[in-house]
């Protein structure tokens, strides 16, 4: 259980941020700016969460819980001595990615295929999870760039890959099933 007794610390007035495991690092790391981006997609969903409601509010309650888990995989380096750690470290799993890939399956059967390109847009939700669709796609981007020079756990890079998809077929279900799709024309203002 973690206990938060001191929000300030002044430990990284210099700089620096405490790891997972304890390693001092500078904050614009390439594993903190991965994580870092990480809680930037739980802010974003806490947004679109404003607007959500029933079951589209409860997936994106378990995706803000799944993007914890991931923050405590990204920030986290040596996954091979995750076993001298005295407890089991959190990684992200490929049941969680799996989920996600059902959910995705779930939304594709209630929208029509697309013929163009979706603008951001339509409801105030579908213009949220856009918003968490391209953030996530950045945090995505830093984890597999931080997975050329490091180790990641493989899921938490899949994890993200597939949570911009979720993000793109929610939009769509938050558009009337995308019958409020707003299309790209290309060209259309030549």
């Amino acid at each position: 259980m973690v206990v938060l007794n001191k929000i300030y610390t002044k430990t990284g007035d210099a700089g620096e941020t405490a790891l997972g495991n304890g390693d001092r690092v500078a904050k614009y790391a390439l594993r903190v700016n991965a994580y870092g981006t990480v809680d930037e997609t739980n802010a974003t969903v806490g947004m679109a969460r404003l607007h959500a409601t029933g079951e589209m509010d409860a997936d994106l309650a378990m995706i803000q819980n799944d993007l914890f888990d991931l923050g405590a995989d990204l920030c986290r380096p040596d996954m091979e001595r995750d076993g001298e750690a005295g407890y089991k470290v959190l990684r992200m799993s490929d049941t969680q990615v799996a989920r996600l890939e059902s959910q995705i399956d779930a939304m594709t059967g209630k929208v029509e295929p697309l013929r163009s390109f979706v603008l951001p847009g339509g409801s105030a939700l579908a213009a949220h999870l856009h918003l968490c669709r391209t953030v996530s796609r950045r945090a995505e981007r830093l984890t597999v760039e931080l997975a050329g020079v490091e180790a990641v756990n493989p899921a938490a890079a899949k994890y993200l890959n597939r949570l911009s998809d979720w993000f793109f077929q929610a939009s769509r279900i938050a558009n009337d099933d995308g019958k409020a799709d707003v299309l790209w024309v290309p060209g259309a203002n030549r």
